[in-house]
């Protein structure tokens, strides 16, 4: 099990303003901020859900190629509401909400690239509610 993951951004600030609101729609918010003079190495900005960050933005040079990060949503609601927030945010689309049978049957996610063109994903693997037991 992953504890915790992140990426490296150009712009640290625009950065952190984009994912505060891309990823509230998932109960996501700021949860913890660190200065170079405080990590040692550069600003950090970590996400999450209460109390624990799980996602972390470092300010510097970004991954060469970009990043693919997939967040977990409790329904195709929260998808949608991502994708909306992410696009408002800045993001640029990379997929919009829908199913993705090529994956599985209930994979239903949404694909925005970020400030810095790191393809961040939110997923849903549950059938919707309103879908019939097979």
């Amino acid at each position: 099990m992953i504890d915790h993951t992140g990426v490296v951004v150009s712009d640290f600030e625009r950065s952190k303003a984009f994912y505060r609101a891309a990823l509230a729609p998932l109960g996501m918010d700021l949860l913890m901020e660190l200065t170079a003079a405080v990590s040692g190495t550069q600003d950090m900005a970590g996400f999450g859900v209460p109390p624990k960050p799980e996602f972390w933005i470092h300010a510097g040079t970004p991954n060469i190629p970009p990043v693919h990060v997939a967040f977990r949503a409790a329904d195709h609601a929260q998808v949608d509401a991502f994708h909306q927030a992410a696009i408002a945010a800045g993001g640029r689309d990379n997929g919009a909400p829908g199913l993705r049978p090529h994956y599985h049957r209930n994979y239903y996610g949404a694909f925005v690239l970020d400030p810095d063109g790191h393809n961040i994903e939110a997923v849903c693997h549950d059938r919707p509610h309103y879908e019939p037991t097979p």
